[in-house]
């Protein structure tokens, strides 16, 4: 008769261990997915961003707008964001006619991508090597005094 009785208890705390677990996983999962870097330069780009990164409604998870940063990439929407973790400041990225171009808080509007992310020698991709950084993924998103303070700034430096 006690055995019964425990069965249920079993049943309700093992229920209640699962959610536990699904929340931990689910908390886990999202601080996990802050950023993912897109070819072919290792940039990182905002999974944080409802914008540049809306969710996918078959897995519910954030999906950028663009699969790669190429000169010829097209964004369906401006400025996009992309970071290189060891700057202190991310990117913000427009269409232009001569093909992607970001703005540098220091150095202003350029052509994608930053000399420094090619090979000076072939001009090929010279992409940032994640696996030295540390906790990539998971850094913080930009502040949003951040882009409060720059995107006005780099919109009218690019119109």
């Amino acid at each position: 008769m006690q055995f019964k009785r425990s069965i249920p208890s079993i049943l309700v705390f093992a229920f209640v261990m699962a959610l536990g677990i699904g929340f931990l996983y689910t908390s886990t999962a999202s601080a996990a997915a802050t950023w993912i870097n897109l070819p072919p330069y290792n940039t990182l780009w905002p999974l944080w961003s409802p914008p540049l990164s809306p969710t996918n409604p078959l897995t519910g998870l954030p999906t950028p707008i663009v699969s790669n940063l190429k000169p010829s990439t097209v964004l369906p929407v401006q400025p996009g964001l992309t970071l290189d973790p060891n700057k202190t400041y991310p990117w913000l990225l427009y269409n232009t006619p001569l093909g992607m171009a970001y703005y540098d808080p220091l150095y202003g509007i350029n052509t994608w991508p930053p000399s420094y992310l090619k090979n000076p020698i072939t001009g090929l991709p010279a992409p940032i090597n994640l696996s030295l950084i540390k906790g990539w993924s998971t850094l913080l998103p930009t502040a949003t005094s951040w882009l409060s303070n720059n995107v006005p700034v780099a919109n009218n430096s690019l119109y």
